[in-house]
């Protein structure tokens, strides 16, 4: 998702991204620790889509605070 994609979300649908996809990382790296991935660099591209999403989220709040 493109960070302009993710602008256009509400909050309440970031916040709910975020933990979907805290989610999928956790899933990943317990797959990974039992058994190689076949592409491991999913992880990086998941923790990567949550910085992302994190950073709209703080950009918002001090917006607000503003």
């Amino acid at each position: 998702m493109k960070i302009a994609e993710v602008r256009e979300l509400k909050t309440k649908e970031l916040a709910e991204r975020v933990a979907s996809e805290q989610a999928q990382l956790d899933q990943l790296q317990l797959q990974h620790c039992i058994s190689p991935l076949d592409n491991p660099a999913q992880i990086k591209f998941v923790r990567r889509e949550i910085a992302r999403l994190k950073t709209i989220l703080r950009e918002r709040e001090l917006n607000q605070q503003n």
